[in-house]
């Protein structure tokens, strides 16, 4: 209990930390949200199965009986390794997301609900690895922004950008970028923007990352378009403080579809 209080009080202090800077809230009554971005990997066949029976009939019904919602999940349809499922769990209460498996252990209804997942033997493993990243949403981007309830309903696409930095101050200059003009740039595109987020935990750090979603992938380069040709955007990449090259060391991008019992 004491490890996991110093965890999340380490956590809360990190985030807090941000106030520094020209983005961040200087208030500790931020609204801001946690993500915690989740990535199986699996195996085609069983594995498939079971994790998509345990991800939509015992852990999404737990996590919104916690009050955590809208839960994303996503197959990677374009990228370097399938099958692969994201998982994407918005949260008010960083204490919540970061002792959620403990939590998840007092619900009976959960246990029961995942038991063919959980008790798997290490023989047949129900997944084969899961990597776990913990995010801060942006200041001018506080809350997940779901699709509507009849875009949900329709065919759609999701992209999802993570961007890299050689060192924290170019970090630092590539998020005040967006808060300086890029996310009214991607409004003006036609973009829908669900969220944006402060990686504070999680691998090849600094980055943050964010979701976009299509209604198609030709969607997709039509708007990337409008966005790469549009003034303001050339006269904020142009300028000195944001080249782009100076404060963005790699980019990954990948193409989701979400699965039928994804809440986004």
């Amino acid at each position: 209990m004491e490890r996991r209080r110093f965890l999340t009080s380490s956590l809360a202090a990190s985030a807090l930390a941000f106030a520094g800077s020209s983005y961040a809230q200087t208030s500790a009554g931020s609204a801001r949200e946690y993500y915690q971005l989740r990535k199986y990997h699996l195996q085609s066949g069983p594995q498939t199965k079971l994790t998509d029976s345990y991800l939509s009939g015992a852990f999404i019904p737990a996590l919104n009986r916690l009050g955590m919602s809208p839960i994303g999940v996503f197959n990677l349809t374009i990228g370097s390794e399938t099958p692969i499922l994201y998982v994407l769990i918005p949260s008010t209460s960083l204490e919540t997301l970061v002792g959620l498996e403990l939590k998840l252990a007092q619900d009976k209804a959960f246990m029961d609900a995942a038991a063919p997942f959980w008790n798997t033997p290490a023989t047949a493993p129900a997944y084969g690895r899961v990597e776990s990243s913990l995010l801060i949403a942006f200041e001018g981007w506080p809350k997940l922004t779901p699709l509507p309830a009849a875009a949900q309903r329709a065919k759609r696409v999701f992209q999802l950008r993570t961007y890299e930095s050689a060192t924290d101050q170019d970090h630092v200059r590539k998020v005040q970028m967006f808060h300086h003009g890029e996310f009214a740039i991607f409004q003006k595109a036609g973009f829908n923007q669900i969220f944006y987020g402060d990686s504070l935990i999680g691998p090849r750090l600094p980055n943050l990352t964010y979701m976009l979603s299509f209604s198609e992938l030709a969607e997709l380069d039509d708007k990337w378009k409008a966005f790469g040709s549009d003034p303001d955007w050339k006269k904020l990449s142009g300028s000195q403080e944001y080249a782009f090259e100076q404060i963005v060391s790699n980019i990954s991008n990948l193409i989701l579809t979400p699965t039928t019992y994804s809440q986004i």
